[in-house]
């Protein structure tokens, strides 16, 4: 079981080139990957997109490379079409401000493609060189996100404890349930054999006292759901869709034991059973 919660962070040198990678994760339904790159090594984003969805089911991730700094001499172009409608642009918007003293050359330079550098890019180059680097990045970010994993895991384990517990007690109780049910029955029959008794009237009471009292296939589909979310929990590396789903039908269950109930201690089970769901629930979103 891996947290959606997770981070990672690696310096390298390629191609003479100091760069960063990090990645970093939080929770989300889906996988929602963004990937930031250099304009100039755009090229490489579907390589990272397919390496980085290969690896990661679901999450809010973040995916940053950057050049930190070049050992190579290289021979840098300025765009001055593009400084030109940089400067107009601006110098309007002081005017408008009554700012036009303001407008500097270095506020100038510091847009996106006023200076270029002139070399070519080789894509298939950097993805050979850059894949080690992948490697470790995705190494360190599944560390944190198991650990982190090892956490909501042992609190699930103990919320389902308590859930465990208390569909039993709900057991236990099922058959004082089943009492209730035998001796309003039998009230109800005295009172409809007081006169000329009517069998479709006796039918229709019996039937509608059975699905109002009656708990006993809501406790074994939700032992049934219980057992299948333990194996969820103990066994997938991914159960955190799966183990929502069974929450929902857990839920459905408990929520109509609870309709039908007519003792205390039934109800209080049912109220525990509920918080431990909303908990386990709770961490499941935190679950890839």
């Amino acid at each position: 079981m891996r947290s959606m919660t997770g981070y990672a962070y690696c310096d390298s040198i390629v191609h003479n080139t100091d760069i960063s990678c990090e990645l970093k994760s939080y929770n989300s339904r889906f996988l929602d990957l963004t990937i930031n790159v250099p304009q100039s090594m755009a090229q490489l984003e579907p390589f990272l997109r397919k390496f980085l969805t290969r690896h990661i089911i679901r999450g809010k991730v973040d995916f940053y490379l950057r050049i930190k700094k070049t050992y190579e001499n290289q021979a840098i172009t300025p765009n001055i079409s593009l400084a030109r409608s940089y400067y107009r642009s601006v110098s309007e918007i002081a005017r408008s401000l009554g700012m036009e003293d303001q407008v500097s050359l270095d506020l100038i330079l510091r847009q996106e493609g006023i200076l270029q550098m002139d070399r070519t890019f080789n894509a298939d180059q950097w993805q050979q060189d850059l894949q080690p680097i992948l490697d470790l990045i995705i190494e360190h970010f599944n560390r944190t996100r198991i650990e982190e994993g090892k956490a909501l895991k042992a609190d699930m384990q103990k919320m389902l404890t308590t859930l465990s517990q208390a569909i039993e007690e709900i057991e236990t109780n099922a058959a004082q349930m089943e009492a209730i049910f035998s001796a309003t029955l039998k009230k109800r029959f005295a009172e409809l054999l007081e006169h000329e008794p009517d069998e479709q009237r006796v039918m229709q009471e019996i039937a509608v006292l059975l699905v109002k009292y009656t708990i006993n296939e809501e406790i074994i589909r939700a032992k049934a759901h219980i057992n299948a979310l333990q194996k969820e929990i103990t066994e997938n590396e991914t159960p955190g869709r799966k183990i929502d789903f069974l929450c929902q039908e857990i839920n459905r269950e408990v929520n109509t034991i609870g309709s039908k109930n007519q003792l205390t201690a039934i109800g209080q089970a049912v109220i525990a059973a509920k918080d431990a769901l909303e908990n386990i629930r709770e961490q499941a979103h935190n679950v890839e």
